[in-house]
């Protein structure tokens, strides 16, 4: 895909819609849709919240998750016609009956520590696997690749792309279980509060755990967590998108892009 612009290449991240794309940069974001009647609309501007300048290790997992709460509001006030993907009510109600089967599991006196958090682990995808079922949304992360992968790499691109948030499921689910044997080993009356910081550990390792394995993909370690994410994506978490839909994911992108260069803000 071409682009007016010709300064170096910025790294960006997107999120799919069930109507549209949100693209985002290191301090900016853009989001376009479909709405109902088939016109094209377009919101971006300036993150409040810039996770790029946490430089520690460790803390730049937890620091980009809070990106994107900070910025998602701004898209809901931006953008009234966007759809974000868990708001139907099929996947709020998986969410729900999730996180009680998760309690269960992690109460039970059956499984180790690891083992609970390995199971909890596979049914807290159960939402976004709902969310991917029906609908558009699978098609527009296709289309958000194919975008982000084209400006990227200068060529076009196919529907699946090597730094896909899938990628994370890898190592999240080995990280989480060794939180999990960790803090099992705790004292009673401070299992819960270890429990909630390895959680937050196993996000902050699994995001380095996954920066290295981008830089590494021919690793053979970076190749087996990779996965069961590549096959999320491949199986599941994509689908071939139409013009239309590749059209929307390039409107997101020009707009991210125009305002990382400094073009202004977009309404």
């Amino acid at each position: 895909m071409a682009t007016e612009h010709h300064e170096e290449k910025i790294r960006l991240g997107g999120m799919a819609l069930p109507n549209g794309v949100l693209v985002h940069g290191p301090t900016a974001w853009a989001c376009a849709v479909r709405t109902g009647d088939g016109s094209l609309k377009v919101a971006a501007a300036k993150k409040r919240f810039n996770a790029a300048r946490v430089r520690q290790p460790l803390l730049r997992g937890p620091a980009r998750l809070l990106e994107v709460v900070t910025f998602l509001p701004q898209v809901r006030k931006r953008l009234p016609e966007a759809k974000l993907p868990f708001e139907r009510p099929d996947v709020l109600a998986t969410m729900l009956a999730g996180a009680v089967v998760v309690r269960i599991v992690r109460e039970s006196p059956r499984l180790s520590p690891a083992a609970q958090e390995l199971v909890a682990g596979l049914f807290a995808l159960a939402p976004a696997t709902v969310a991917l079922r029906g609908g558009d949304l699978a098609a527009y992360h296709g289309a958000e690749h194919i975008s982000i992968g084209t400006y990227e790499h200068g060529e076009p691109r196919e529907k699946e792309h090597e730094r896909c948030g899938s990628h994370l499921v890898g190592p999240l689910l080995v990280t989480s279980a060794a939180a999990a044997a960790i803090a099992g080993r705790a004292p009673l009356r401070m299992r819960r509060a270890a429990r909630a910081v390895g959680s937050l550990g196993a996000l902050a390792a699994s995001t380095e755990i996954f920066g290295w394995m981008v830089r590494n993909p021919q690793h053979l370690l970076a190749r087996a967590l990779a996965r069961p994410g590549h096959e999320l994506q491949h199986r599941l978490a994509t689908a071939e998108p139409t013009p239309e839909q590749i059209e929307v994911a390039e409107a997101a992108l020009r707009a991210c892009l125009e305002l990382e260069h400094g073009d202004g803000d977009t309404h």
